[in-house]
């Protein structure tokens, strides 16, 4: 690599930690030009067009980052959340768990204190975009949640409260079957599975749904409120 090149690859690597990403993009996209396809760079610009929505670019970014180093943690990691933005959850699965059983530094190798512990920090930081309007970052960060820590239900209804928002009922029933499958005895899950079931026009399945929550807390206020709507319906 020449000296140029060097001072090219140097650059766009700060503007992007810096978090300037057109400047970072400019210099990233000219090490491509200069042939050099390091998988640090095929990830950031993926990073970068992920962050500006342009998913599918995403993807073939972190895809090809792979190709380059198929034991590059954080390219797989962020190929697994962008392939469930777009609702590819198999494949999802799929590289989350290859990235797990590659590397001392993979999350999966970790202890699984700490993994919860920085699942909530995403968490935290997934709260404080929802509260300032910025849903697509918010959910964005409970992918990332959830892939660290799966089995965290709550984490899952959070996600799909902000797809049934964002007028995705498919992604939340998605979110909510697993979170009850993680969990099978967790009410809120049943509950907001019943509220989006009736919203596309299930009634049955709606019902079925509160009822389950009453039958694990029957005092339940909202499942009971809610099958007291449907009787009055029905009516």
């Amino acid at each position: 690599m020449d000296d140029r090149t060097k001072q090219i690859l140097a650059l766009g690597r700060e503007h992007y930690e810096k978090r300037e990403f057109d400047k970072a993009e400019h210099y990233l996209q000219q090490c491509l030009e200069r042939d050099v396809r390091f998988a640090d760079v095929l990830n950031m610009l993926g990073v970068i067009a992920h962050d500006r929505g342009q998913l599918e670019e995403a993807q073939h970014h972190f895809e090809d980052a792979l190709r380059v180093n198929p034991n590059y943690t954080e390219a797989a990691l962020n190929l697994s959340v962008t392939y469930n933005d777009v609702g590819r959850y198999d494949d999802a699965q799929r590289i989350y768990q290859a990235a797990m059983d590659h590397g001392e530094e993979a999350p999966g190798k970790l202890d699984p204190f700490v993994m919860g512990k920085i699942a909530n920090l995403h968490v935290e930081t997934a709260q404080g975009y929802t509260d300032v309007g910025l849903i697509s970052e918010a959910m964005h960060e409970l992918r990332k949640a959830l892939l660290l820590c799966p089995h965290f239900a709550d984490v899952r209804v959070k996600l799909a409260n902000l797809y049934k928002q964002q007028g995705d009922p498919a992604a939340a029933v998605h979110e909510l079957k697993e979170a009850i499958k993680q969990r099978d005895t967790y009410v809120p899950a049943y509950v907001a599975l019943g509220v989006v079931q009736l919203g596309l026009g299930e009634q049955e399945a709606a019902r079925r749904s509160w009822q389950r929550a009453i039958e694990l807390e029957p005092d339940h206020k909202s499942a009971q409120m809610y099958l007291r709507m449907l009787e009055t319906q029905r009516r």
